[in-house]
């Protein structure tokens, strides 16, 4: 698993290792060729590796990190193009894993942001190769299909292959990772990638931003999460009250039931529920942009 903030290197450094992207070893104004990379990494294990990628020895699959684009990029139903690109005799098993099995006869460009990255990691998943590389596969993604996810890459792991991924939810890379390399440096400028930790050892070394090993600090302050034991651990002034009744909404063959409730200020309320329960047209119908 890769951790770090945004602009660090976590895409450039999958690219890398996938053969897509040569290191320019920071020559910006005069990139070397391969033959010159391998010679500077002569002995090492990044010589043998790069050569096997170049040789076609290794096969590395990237899931891209904007599933957004990829409408731009195909066109075809999903059915369609799995059957392009399917190599294994695990298609109908990972559409199951994934829900997509209910879509596969929909046009990829009418896919929301949820089905678009459960269709990238399928296309993935259902590919024969060596090296299987995830740039942030839980993006756009609820809870629940975030951890469906995770138990679909986690079934792809044998001896002999590699599974690498990109992540930002801490819960999902806690569940998904064996290892963990942290990326720090400062974004859009340069990043630094740490050895291989432990999974706890990894997650908390990004919390507190300090590498015990190379007895370096990469933020100035650590990321802690504060958990009130209880309501009246903090005394907050309230000073509104605010009450909706009860209502009920009806789209197509969706139908939104809402018993009477209420909320006060100087508080955060939470809606916890799948994608397609009604969160957001229960907001819009509280904020007065849809009528009941």
């Amino acid at each position: 698993g890769l951790v770090g903030t945004n602009g660090i290197g976590k895409s450039t450094a999958l690219k890398i290792l996938a053969g897509k992207q040569k290191p320019n070893l920071g020559r910006y104004s005069s990139p070397p060729d391969w033959t010159e990379i391998l010679s500077h990494f002569r002995g090492s294990e990044l010589q043998n590796y790069f050569t096997k990628i170049l040789e076609d020895d290794l096969k590395a699959l990237i899931k891209p990190q904007y599933v957004d684009q990829i409408p731009k990029a195909v066109k075809g139903t999903v059915q369609q193009l799995m059957d392009k690109k399917s190599e294994r005799d695990n298609q109908a098993e990972i559409c199951e894993l994934l829900d997509l099995s209910k879509i596969r006869d929909r046009s990829i460009e009418d896919l929301s942001g949820g089905e678009l990255q459960r269709f990238a990691c399928a296309m993935v998943c259902i590919q024969d190769a060596d090296i299987f590389m995830f740039d942030e596969p839980s993006s756009y993604l609820d809870v629940k299909q975030r951890l469906k996810a995770a138990v679909t890459i986690r079934s792809l792991i044998r001896p002999e292959k590699f599974i690498i991924v990109v992540e930002h939810d801490l819960s999902v890379l806690d569940y998904l990772s064996d290892f963990i390399c942290c990326l720090y440096g400062v974004p859009g400028a340069y990043g630094v990638v740490t050895m291989p930790f432990s999974v706890r050892e990894g997650i908390n070394i990004f919390l507190d931003g300090f590498v015990p090993t190379e007895n370096l600090r990469f933020r100035d302050e650590s990321l802690v999460f504060k958990v009130a034991e209880s309501a009246t651990e903090e005394e907050v002034k309230r000073m509104n009250h605010y009450e909706y009744p009860a209502m009920v909404k009806t789209m197509g063959d969706f139908r939104l039931e809402v018993h009477q409730g209420q909320f006060t200020d100087s508080e955060i309320l939470v809606l916890l529920g799948e994608n397609g329960t009604g969160k957001t047209t229960f907001i819009r119908m509280l904020a007065g942009n849809l009528p009941a």
